[in-house]
């Protein structure tokens, strides 16, 4: 009884494994895992935030402190992706911006790839419903557009499309 007993005691005492040091690559790419976005319009706390890679559109607004009483939150993808660098405003009702206006939204600025609705993308010139749509699955199924010429890669646009495009949209 007593070996059995010392067998188990020396056995519970074996050493742990020694902790694996934090090293400076390990940080750098917990750094590059995050985003900065620019969150604006009518939100309780616009600014900068940080949020992990991946994050939509929903999750920087909830940062925000959430959208006011006055937003037009059905004019915004919250499901969209977010890429870094990313603006993403919230307009307000009764701020003369009309869903649906290519002359609204040419006013108002370009439309933004990584957040636009069907409704904003189907405002464009040369842009139906269909298109619109297969712009939001290519979002989707790639990610974040990085740039206005990665428009040519969704099936329906071609170069010429995108030349007529290039003023109206952002990444």
């Amino acid at each position: 009884v007593l070996v059995l007993g010392s067998r188990l005691l020396f056995r519970a005492e074996a050493p742990a494994a020694p902790p694996i040091p934090t090293s400076a690559t390990t940080t750098a790419a917990a750094a590059q895992s995050q985003l900065v976005v620019d969150v604006v319009g009518a939100v309780h706390r616009p600014g900068l935030y940080r949020l992990p890679s991946g994050a939509r559109v929903a999750d920087a607004l909830s940062r925000a402190g959430g959208v006011t009483p006055k937003a037009q939150v059905e004019l915004v993808n919250l499901a969209a992706p977010i890429a870094d660098g990313e603006q993403i405003v919230v307009p307000r009702r009764g701020s003369g911006t009309i869903a649906g206006s290519s002359a609204a939204g040419a006013a108002s600025g370009p439309v933004h790839l990584n957040t636009a609705t069907l409704e904003q993308l189907d405002a464009l010139p040369g842009v139906g419903p269909v298109t619109a749509q297969k712009i939001l699955d290519y979002r989707q199924q790639h990610g974040a557009f990085g740039s206005v010429e990665e428009l040519d890669a969704v099936p329906g646009i071609g170069p010429a499309r995108l030349e007529q495009l290039k003023e109206l949209v952002a990444p």
